[in-house]
């Protein structure tokens, strides 16, 4: 068997900054390959047309044609010669697209099947963040899943709220993002010390104007506590400001943003460090569909505190592995904050709860199997 995946991101050097798409790819990629895989990934908006190996993952570099009001379309069409080019020539076997902005909506390729596998959307981002969506966006995203012949979606909550955003009734197979468990194993105990991580991006969505005001309650009780932000800061969308973290300083107090650090974006390998020093791991979002960094953080042994919507249920179970809280109840989210700093026993308790459910549900090599056999069913058909 023979997959591509076409991405606009990919974490590696030469295809430029990637999040949290680029990053499951890359996990599911590897995973594939360990089950007898062949895999490509078809990265577009690149500056050049070119193809390396990472390892033993193909990676194609698509340069974007760029004529002014048709490049969207002409890109479209350049990527659909070269997926029928894959095909004709035995490279692969079926191709799989993310929905985000629905790259795959002008792209019909004469024998190979697409596959959509969503990881959120710009509609169903658009709609946890209370925002309108542009209609353009919405207007692919929903062509791309009427071309699809395949459905897969990381999280049923995103998957039953894209059918109701779309007003649609498309049949998903649920398999999660995964993580290799043995590339984040670690056998030292959590540390005593009170640092609270964040690491993602700076950015309304994911509740970074939330947690100033819940840090700043963890100080009034645990005036040690430190709050450690990694990650790149980004524009805010609804009031226009360039910077997300400029926006979050004035929301902590002054005793409280002296025990903060933010160091900024580092690179993916560094990013093991950054959460193995750590005490706690905080996750106050709003938007996601099945985030890779709290798969990172629970096989990692970090108790956790995140947001309580949608898709969280299906990674923690609140009280057993980790708190889940509404992130505007920043007395109750800083409560639990401060439990786990407090109490040595039940963060070890949920340490070692967490470990053993990433192990038995997102190992890698348990979603690559998944996603195998789901290919293996459409390429038969």
């Amino acid at each position: 068997m023979k997959i591509a995946f076409l991405t606009p991101e990919y974490p590696h050097q030469k295809t430029g900054a990637s999040g949290g798409i680029g990053t499951s790819i890359k996990n599911l990629a590897t995973g594939l390959i360990a089950n007898g895989v062949e895999t490509r990934v078809l990265v577009y908006g690149q500056n050049t047309d070119g193809e390396f190996k990472d390892d033993n993952i193909t990676i194609q570099q698509i340069k974007n044609v760029k004529i002014k009001g048709l490049s969207w379309y002409l890109t479209r069409k350049k990527i659909e010669r070269i997926i029928n080019k894959l095909h004709e020539e035995n490279k692969i076997d079926a191709i799989e697209a993310p929905d985000w902005t629905g790259i795959t909506s002008y792209i019909k390729p004469k024998k190979c099947p697409i596959v959509i596998r969503l990881h959120g959307s710009d509609t169903y981002f658009c709609h946890l963040d209370n925002r309108s969506v542009k209609w353009s966006n919405k207007f692919h995203e929903k062509k791309a899943l009427q071309n699809a012949n395949g459905y897969i979606s990381v999280s049923q909550f995103t998957a039953t709220l894209t059918n109701k955003l779309f007003h649609q009734n498309y049949n998903f197979a649920i398999i999660p993002n995964g993580i290799d468990c043995a590339n984040f194993s670690i056998e030292t105990p959590n540390s005593k010390t009170s640092t609270i991580l964040y690491f993602g991006t700076l950015i309304r969505k994911k509740g970074l104007l939330e947690l100033p005001l819940i840090f700043n309650l963890v100080v009034e009780k645990n005036p040690e506590a430190k709050l450690l932000l990694v990650g790149k800061d980004s524009p805010d969308i609804i009031s226009g400001n360039t910077s997300t973290w400029e926006m979050m300083k004035p929301l902590f107090t002054q005793k409280a943003f002296s025990n903060v650090i933010y160091i900024g974006a580092v690179p993916y390998n560094e990013m093991k460090k950054q959460i193995q020093e750590a005490t706690i791991c905080v996750f106050p979002t709003f938007a996601e569909a099945l985030p890779v960094s709290w798969l990172e953080a629970m096989a990692m042994r970090k108790g956790i505190v995140a947001s309580n919507i949608g898709w969280a249920k299906e990674i923690i179970d609140d009280g057993i592995d980790g708190y889940l809280v509404d992130p505007k109840n920043h007395i109750d989210y800083a409560q639990k904050i401060n439990n786990l700093l407090n109490d040595f026993e039940t963060l070890n308790t949920f340490s070692k709860n967490a470990v053993k459910k990433i192990n038995t549900n997102f190992d890698i090599n348990i979603i690559a199997k998944k996603t195998f056999s789901y290919y293996n069913n459409l390429l038969r058909k």
